[in-house]
């Protein structure tokens, strides 16, 4: 019985050792935001989704690119339909887009990503923005990311919010996440020179890097932490682009919500078993933190599974103990999950109102209050993630109808 304890606390202790990495990376929050000077060459920018049975959004997103305070001259918008079933094809066209199709099947958006890509390879485009069909952009997104560019960066990635975070507490949960990936990831990485997190969405690539990779070649489920690992193996840093803003629309449903960060989960998980080994052999090379910090991030995923051994020794042991033993459990349990709950939704809490300035939206209280579980839900995804990959991305239907309470301007 105390052999088990003493497994689990030490266990427990390396598991830590983890959070403490970020935490430490996290202090860096507090720091004043990046901002880069304004840029005097403009460059010429692909704009780039991955559409499937998008109809209903891809007209918003199209107007979105096309009111960009940037020389429309300098910007072409490029929808790659891949497996649709409804006119997202025709509605692209006929708000002004340029139509790529995709010779080869497509499994996910990594592979239409590649089929494009290779197409425009030769096109003289100086950079590549990419994002997905439901987003609505901010006018002076490519603004900011030509201002980035202009300034070193050869990847780049901008502030993603949910733009119908009042739909449901879901989509609550989700605006808030994003949020604290902002403040204690991206901009905390920001100001110690790593590399910001790359999610699928509101982020440019230069034509340089995808030269030097070939193009783009991603073959996992999550291509934007694919294309993370490659950035770190040849050295390039993800700078952050905080003032370059995306709206993106989140599930309203938990159901599907499980379902797509189901997705996410497993495809770390196989990015981390492609690419860990070379990330390590990368340490010893310059610009080695890229590689190290992504190490961690990758680590994070597979720890954030097995953190249920220790809590599964533990309670083996208190079973073992008799009846005293499963009642300090229970009682230490408690204790741990009230405090757990308390702070989450306290944080939560100051992410709103620091966003909202004046008072939390009624529409938000719930998703503070359940946004405990939200986070808490990402561990069993994990433990599945795990032992039962996901081979096939599945379709979330978008509606578009809160995109007129999105701040565009």
């Amino acid at each position: 019985m105390k052999e088990l304890f003493l497994l689990a606390v030490i266990l427990g202790g390396l598991l830590k050792l983890i959070s403490l990495y970020f935490g430490g990376i996290a202090c860096f929050a507090f720091k004043k935001e990046i901002q880069y000077p304004p840029a005097k060459k403009m460059r010429r920018f692909a704009v780039l989704t991955a559409a499937r049975n998008e109809e209903g959004v891809i007209g918003s997103f199209i107007k979105s690119i096309q009111k960009q305070s940037y020389p429309i001259e300098l910007v072409d918008i490029f929808v790659i339909p891949n497996n649709c079933t409804d006119n997202t094809e025709e509605t692209a066209k006929a708000h002004g887009a340029q139509i790529i199709h995709c010779p080869f099947p497509v499994r996910c958006k990594g592979d239409a990503l590649q089929q494009a890509m290779m197409q425009l390879r030769n096109k003289g485009y100086d950079a590549f923005c990419v994002f997905d069909s439901d987003n609505i952009v901010k006018s002076d997104f490519l603004l900011k990311m030509n201002d980035a560019f202009h300034a070193g960066a050869k990847v780049a990635k901008g502030r993603q919010l949910a733009g119908n975070a009042q739909d449901s507490w879901v989509a609550g949960c989700y605006h808030i996440y994003f949020n604290l990936i902002h403040l204690f990831f991206n901009k905390a990485r920001g100001a110690c020179g790593l590399s910001a997190k790359l999610v699928g969405t509101g982020f440019a690539v230069d034509k340089e890097v995808l030269e030097r990779l070939g193009g783009w070649n991603t073959t996992t489920l999550a291509e934007d932490a694919e294309f993370s690992a490659q950035c770190a193996l040849l050295g390039e840093r993800v700078w952050w682009v905080p003032e370059a803003i995306t709206y993106d629309e989140e599930p309203t449903s938990f159901r599907v919500s499980l379902l797509q960060r189901r997705r996410w989960c497993s495809g770390i998980m196989q990015v981390g078993k492609l690419h860990f080994k070379n990330l390590i052999k990368r340490l010893h090379q310059p610009n080695w933190a890229y590689a190290a910090d992504f190490s961690m991030f990758l680590m994070a995923a597979f720890a954030q599974a097995f953190s249920i051994l220790p809590l599964g020794l533990t309670l083996l042991a208190a079973v073992l103990d008799g009846k005293e033993g499963i009642f300090n459990f229970l009682q230490v349990m408690g204790i741990y999950l009230v405090l757990y709950y308390i702070i989450m939704c306290a944080l939560a809490a100051l992410l709103i109102l620091h966003e909202e300035k004046n008072s939390i939206p009624k529409k938000m209280r719930t998703a503070i209050f359940l946004f405990p579980i939200f986070m808490a839900s990402w561990i069993p995804l994990q433990v599945v993630s795990l032992f039962q990959e996901t081979k096939s991305w599945t379709e979330i239907r978008h509606t578009g109808k809160s995109e007129h309470r999105i701040p565009t301007e």
